[in-house]
């Protein structure tokens, strides 16, 4: 079983928090996900996490990019990205 990034290209982070405005992770987050021998429970247990961080309107913003990262291999805000800049 392979758990997807939580990762959903809005990779900026808040200075006073040290989290991302997209995913919610910190910097060691990041790369304790890119580690390969990070264990699967970890993961699952680190996105519980970033979802309690969350709230309103990111949390919902959150849930439905990553819903679409899972079900279509890209998350739903990159794919709104890749489609703006196709009619461009």
């Amino acid at each position: 079983m392979k758990i997807i990034s939580p990762c959903v290209s809005v990779c900026v982070t808040d200075p006073l928090s040290g989290y991302c405005y997209g995913c919610a992770r910190t910097e060691e987050e990041k790369i304790f996900w890119k580690d390969p021998d990070t264990n699967l429970d970890w993961k699952q247990q680190n996105l519980s996490i970033l979802e309690s961080r969350m709230s309103g309107f990111q949390l919902e913003a959150f849930k439905a990019s990553y819903a679409n990262k899972i079900n279509s291999g890209i998350s739903l805000i990159k794919q709104v990205k890749l489609t703006a800049e196709e009619k461009q």
